[in-house]
């Protein structure tokens, strides 16, 4: 598959994810109002929706239920919104700018920001947990559980912290992967795996579902460290080289921007292995792994 045939299937994809998320995130006219209305900012203001594909992609190989799928990609892209909305705030990243957009904070204010962050995160297991997402409660169950391992201390917000400790510091090279594996590659393994919790597959599938998962998530994440590096914000749509700016470790703090693109691609190669037992079906997500350490943005 070439890339504008997967860039046309990922815009496909968010159109459906975007159509769902306005449902699910309604608007009130009540004094909680400027809450819902940051939640909807935050989480309907576009970007790539890669999680919510990969979630719409695995699970269109087992031949789950498009609205099911489109259900739970929402509840992730909630979550990745809700990540996005704190890591902004003044106190952490202190990044006035989102997907080329005042951040959430800046559109509203530090208060109102915080909730909606709260907000979104809340919602987004509500949306797991609800009948219409799955007609299999244990299906619902195991994709909660999931769902909180990808994002609390062992995932996502354990990342984070690490990440804020190592400004200044030199971390190792160990030490920088298993940071990127938490903060940004549990999420998106958690994705992947998602399509296959739903479709109810062989412990065996499942497992190379989410080592395709995690791959990617790490080639994703040392792409952006590259671009971080080497971008504009016009291209990014956020504020480019922060990281030098903070000391913070990365990928290419560590081995320079040429080896950080080897081992980007090396791991995306990884990732394209794990599917050789699927067919073309899997060909979207075979391009996906191309397109994560080939993309500008």
């Amino acid at each position: 598959m070439n890339e504008p045939s997967l860039l046309a299937a990922l815009a496909e994809r968010a159109e459906t994810i975007e159509a769902c998320l306005d449902v699910l995130l309604p608007v009130s006219d009540g004094l909680d109002a400027p809450l819902y209305a940051a939640m909807r900012y935050a989480t309907l203001a576009g970007g790539k929706r890669l999680r919510g594909f990969l979630v719409m992609e695995v699970a269109s190989l087992f031949g789950v239920a498009r609205t099911s799928a489109a259900r739970v990609a929402a509840s992730v892209e909630m979550l990745h919104a809700y990540s996005l909305v704190h890591d902004d705030l003044p106190s952490m990243d202190n990044d006035d700018l989102r997907r080329g957009k005042p951040s959430t904070h800046r559109a509203f204010n530090e208060a109102t920001a915080i909730l909606a962050g709260d907000a979104l995160q809340a919602r987004a297991f509500e949306v797991l947990a609800e009948p219409d997402t799955h007609s299999d409660p244990a299906a619902r169950s195991e994709l909660v559980l999931a769902l909180a391992n990808a994002s609390g201390a062992r995932g996502m917000a354990g990342g984070q912290m690490i990440d804020i400790a190592s400004e200044g510091n030199q971390l190792s090279l160990p030490e920088v992967t298993r940071m990127h594996a938490l903060k940004t590659g549990r999420l998106i393994q958690y994705s992947a795996e998602a399509g296959a919790i739903m479709g109810r597959v062989a412990p065996q599938v499942r497992s190379q579902i989410a080592a395709y998962g995690r791959d990617l998530g790490a080639a994703f994440q040392i792409t952006d460290d590259v671009l971080d590096a080497s971008g504009t914000a016009e291209q990014l749509g956020k504020t480019a080289g922060k990281d030098q700016a903070a000391r913070k470790a990365t990928f290419v703090s560590l081995l320079g921007i040429e080896r950080a693109k080897t081992q980007a691609s090396m791991l995306s190669g990884q990732a394209t292995n794990h599917l050789e037992h699927f067919g073309a079906e899997a060909d979207r997500l075979r391009a996906l792994a191309v397109w994560a350490v080939s993309r500008r943005s």
